[in-house]
């Protein structure tokens, strides 16, 4: 029996969401929790959480996790690289929450400026509905 091959679901309300919440931070990164559902492989994102007691500057965003409420509902974070690639870095890595990342490059416009990627710093599919 083979691995599950995951793709991700973002509503389009949530896109519109994350890309308008990365421009009010630009130049920081900005960082959301991820709200939804996984079944089948397949990630629906359908909701977000600003985290309690964040913080960024132009480099680095992050929040203590010791201070979310438990919460089931949560499938992982998105943040923004105002500036570089949307690719994880070793930061990043270390600091992977949940099921999946979702990284967003400037300009923040369009559906192709979100990426998604697993724990492994692997891509996975992502669409929008």
């Amino acid at each position: 029996m083979g691995k599950t091959e995951r793709n991700v679901v973002v509503k389009n309300d949530v896109r519109d969401s994350i890309l308008s919440y990365c421009k009010m931070k630009h130049p920081y990164e900005g960082i959301l929790i991820l709200r939804g559902k996984s079944k089948k492989g397949t990630i629906t994102i359908d909701g977000l959480v600003i985290p309690p007691f964040s913080y960024s500057d132009q480099t680095f965003a992050g929040f203590p996790q010791s201070f979310l409420p438990f919460d089931l509902s949560y499938v992982g974070i998105v943040h923004s690289h105002p500036s570089g690639p949307a690719t994880p870095s070793v930061t990043d890595a270390h600091n992977f929450f949940g099921l999946v990342a979702l990284i967003v490059k400037a300009p923040y416009e369009k559906d192709e400026d979100i990426f998604a990627w697993d724990s492994a710093g692997n891509p996975l599919p992502i669409t929008f509905e």
